[in-house]
């Protein structure tokens, strides 16, 4: 199994694939898929340090992107969600993003929960470009954050 990885991760961080490698896995990542973007976005950036801001603002936008195809997942399943039962968890789950509105969406960057509330931002018909623009104020501070921290970290290793 060793003896592909190496080639394939080479192959990803040539330049002419890299970027569109960061865009199609941050966006899938910020689908209901279980996948993470980091790895890649901080892989990429060791591996070609002047490549900082174009990753992050790629990885921002796939993963807006894909944030916002959630949220319309969200609103085309508002019917079905319709017929399942409201326990009480449900109930001041759904109060509480109607309370924040789009401004929930900024917690889209959250592991385990902000895909889903991206769903549900859709689902409760929140505005789609203001819960857009949260998601990408949120999804842009993660990810700028996150690859500073670790670049920082990595040079002292």
């Amino acid at each position: 199994m060793d003896a592909w990885i190496a080639p394939l991760l080479n192959l990803l961080a040539l330049p002419q694939y890299s970027l569109s490698a960061v865009f199609a896995i941050s966006f899938i990542s910020a689908t209901l898929l279980p996948l993470g973007s980091e790895p890649v976005v901080f892989g990429l950036v060791q591996l070609n340090p002047d490549m900082f801001w174009p990753v992050v603002l790629i990885a921002t936008a796939g993963n807006t992107l894909g944030g916002a195809v959630t949220w319309w997942m969200g609103y085309g399943a508002h019917r079905v969600a319709d017929k399942y039962g409201t326990s009480a968890h449900h109930v001041r789950a759904l109060a509480w993003l109607e309370k924040m509105g789009p401004k929930a969406c900024l917690l889209a960057w959250l592991p385990l929960v902000g895909d889903p509330l991206c769903a549900v931002a859709g689902w409760l018909k929140m505005p789609f470009w203001p819960c857009v623009a949260y998601m990408l104020v949120g999804k842009f501070a993660r990810y700028f954050l996150m690859t500073v921290s670790l670049t920082s970290l990595a040079k002292f290793w």
